[in-house]
């Protein structure tokens, strides 16, 4: 019954109008609304407060957590209801009923709540719990009146609920304090490990810092000593680094870094760069080929190659250019001793011949053929073997002089004075030189100062520079021999010194046959006749 009159059942609702449709949303939406506005506001946690479900009116209730983010219940309560709220939950879970707890109102205007805690269905420790926040209203008829008329019993019980709340609240500030403790010493532990962590971390960077530092050094220090020009390209020829030598092939400075490789000046006679470093990286394999300076002072041997980063792809190319000068010199001087090789056999070949015919023409016997022949066959040999040790690059005068009076030269004195500066001599003088040289020694040991023991020659020569000029004077005087009478005819070894100093020296010889013994001067240009091997020290 109300006011007077029967509450209808759900089922027995007169519908207006015989209509339906909508009816059902229209109390659904009734039922919400009263909800809304007329019911306490709750929430559902689990027995640590964590929180689960919450109603609409709970605003004046719970404020959001402060950094960090937090689903405790009691960091959400506002201030006052936090203590109240730990130790009703405590007590409905310890009892395992619903458990009132009232609060008194604070000073600042808030309201007096009653929490009703009660547990709901399900195990533990996950069974939740439904707190109800009710504002507490004025006292009810026959409830005991307010402190200041209520008697004796009335007021020992308000004492001893007090102090249950205060025990209460204790209890829960003692729980709070543990927790806070032991979340602490856990943030500490968790701390201390993370510390010892970040130490070890960095014990490691540190390692890895310096074996990068050694690395780096080791690899500027390469790149420093090398005597390989290099430069590491990108992808599109973009400069990434190069080493100082590549400053004789590029005009690079270390700003270029960055530049594609195109753009800077090349001293190479070569303009297949962008086209061979595209075809490597097309191929992956590396390429070679020989390129020179535009002034022709140096070769080099240039060598690309694929760059692979550490996971294996190819990002960009290796270009290295290797100073091959010397061995390009050296084999164009060896093109050259071959090219003089062949032209000094023939040369040779046409001597021994001439040398041949002429000493059998003025020969009477055949021993006196084979005599003078074969000493100027030896003379030769002699010179060709000077030249040989020295691959042809040229011999010394002294050298010369001593190889051709080997032969001539007393084992027990010595008869033979050779004296004179280092003179170099190219291989066309060596042999002319030699020839003069064998001719009057073999006509002194005939006729002359070798002829007899007490006999001596004296082989002395200077060199005076002049301008761009180099004379040589070679004086070859006898002494202490046989009166020497003037020839009645001009001999051939006469002939084969004047001829030979003439054609491949420019030069001119003086014979003189006097009295007391015969005097030679040979007089050279050795800068008109060639240019001069490096003398010796």
């Amino acid at each position: 019954m109300h006011n007077g009159r029967p509450t209808p059942d759900k089922d027995q609702l007169d519908v207006p109008n015989g209509r339906t449709d909508g009816w059902a949303h229209t109390v659904g939406l009734a039922n919400s609304r009263v909800l809304e506005r007329f019911a306490a506001p709750f929430v559902v946690v689990t027995e640590d407060g964590t929180l689960l479900h919450y109603s609409s009116q709970v605003g004046g209730i719970l404020q959001p957590a402060l950094d960090p983010p937090s689903r405790s219940v009691f960091d959400m309560a506002r201030r006052g209801l936090r203590h109240p709220l730990r130790a009703a939950l405590r007590s409905a879970a310890e009892a395992g009923r619903t458990v009132e707890h009232p609060v008194p109102g604070d000073g600042d205007g808030t309201g007096a709540v009653t929490l009703v805690v009660e547990p709901l269905p399900g195990q533990e420790p996950d069974r939740p719990y439904l707190i109800v926040f009710r504002e507490a209203g004025p006292a009810r008829q026959g409830q005991a009146p307010a402190s200041g008329s209520a008697g004796p019993d009335s007021a020992a019980a308000e004492v001893d609920r007090e102090l249950r709340d205060a025990r209460e609240q204790l209890q829960s500030l003692a729980d709070e304090h543990a927790t806070a403790l032991e979340e602490l010493r856990s943030c500490n532990e968790e701390l201390h490990s993370v510390n010892e962590e970040l130490h070890t971390v960095n014990a490691q960077l540190s390692a890895k810092v310096d074996e990068l530092d050694r690395a780096n050094s080791d690899l500027r220090n390469l790149f420093e000593s090398t005597l390989a020009a290099t430069v590491f390209l990108d992808p599109h020829m973009v400069i990434r680094a190069f080493t100082p030598d590549l400053a004789s092939v590029y005009n690079l400075v270390p700003s270029d870094r960055g530049r594609p490789l195109t753009d800077i000046v090349s001293r190479l006679d070569y303009d297949g760069m962008r086209d061979d470093v595209a075809e490597v990286l097309h191929s992956l394999e590396p390429l070679e080929r020989r390129v020179s300076r535009r002034d022709g002072k140096a070769h080099y041997l240039l060598r690309i190659l694929p760059y692979r980063a550490p996971d294996s792809t190819v990002d960009g190319s290796l270009v290295t250019f290797v100073d091959v000068t010397r061995i390009v010199q050296a084999e164009q001087h060896q093109r050259l001793l071959v090219d003089e090789l062949n032209h000094r056999v023939k040369n040779m070949l046409a001597v021994v011949i001439s040398l041949a015919t002429q000493t059998l023409r003025r020969s009477a016997t055949l021993e006196e053929f084979s005599g003078v022949f074969l000493g100027r066959v030896h003379a030769l040999t002699a010179a060709y073997t000077l030249l040989s040790r020295e691959s042809w690059s040229g011999v010394q005068l002294d050298e010369v002089v001593a190889e051709e009076l080997r032969p001539f030269t007393a084992a027990d004195r010595a008869n033979i004075r050779a004296e004179g500066p280092p003179v170099p001599l190219d291989p066309r003088g060596a042999l002319a030189l030699g020839m003069a040289i064998h001719e009057l020694a073999t006509n002194a040991a005939k006729y002359g100062a070798l002829s007899v023991p007490e006999g001596d020659v004296a082989v002395t020569w200077s060199l005076e520079r002049n301008g761009g000029d180099e004379h040589l004077t070679l004086d070859w005087t006898e002494r202490n021999g046989p009166p020497v009478t003037a020839p009645a005819k001009r001999g051939f070894g006469t002939t084969l010194i004047e001829r030979g100093l003439a054609q491949d020296l420019s030069g001119e010889a003086r014979i003189e046959f006097l009295p007391k013994g015969v005097r030679a001067s040979v007089r050279v240009n050795l800068r008109a006749a060639g240019k001069p091997a490096r003398a010796r020290r």
